[in-house]
């Protein structure tokens, strides 16, 4: 085991612990509230967000041991349930560079962002359970690839709605 082994260092130990309690928490949705909801993402987005970030871009030796587990159906079951649970506040308008057209407001989903995250995390974490050096490293480098491109950009697009609904009536003071 070398002493630089990307695998086992801080930035991506730490960034398995905040994919762990994240994907943790959406597997548990069943009785709690939207509030309950939302204050948890307050709070970990941020952290995932900043864990990403630490995760250094890196080719694996052996590109061919990555692999994909969660399934459609399991990307509904945790879409569905938090759909439910936001109900109307799930819809939120953004402008997205990532499709057609940077300048326009797209309809996004809360449900949807945080679903497509609970993708890329859990992911991360049943590849890196392979316990194989060329898994792990799969794991700690796609997971940095789809922080770059896919779920870090999703994490700042719902962090500000997400704000707004837990805050929305804090817009009266206008003496400070």
């Amino acid at each position: 085991m070398q002493q630089d082994d990307i695998t086992i260092s801080a930035p991506a130990i730490e960034m398995l612990t905040v994919a762990n309690e994240y994907c943790y928490f959406l597997e548990h949705l069943e009785g709690k509230t939207k509030d309950e909801l939302l204050t948890f993402m307050q709070k970990i987005l941020p952290l995932m967000y900043l864990k990403g970030s630490l995760i250094p871009s890196f080719e694996p030796e052996y590109p061919e041991a990555s692999e994909r587990f969660v399934t459609e159906e399991n990307w509904e079951a945790v879409f569905n349930v938090m759909r439910d649970l936001l109900g109307s506040d799930d819809e939120f308008w953004v402008i997205d560079p990532l499709y057609i057209n940077e300048t326009e407001p797209i309809n996004s989903s809360i449900s949807e962002h945080l679903s497509d995250i609970y993708q890329d995390m859990k992911d991360f974490l049943l590849l890196y359970q392979r316990n194989t050096h060329a898994a792990r490293e799969n794991a700690v480098s796609d997971c940095g690839k789809l922080f770059a491109a896919h779920w870090g950009f999703r994490v700042g697009n719902i962090l500000g709605r997400i704000h707004y609904l837990l805050h929305n009536e804090a817009d009266d003071y206008s003496g400070f």
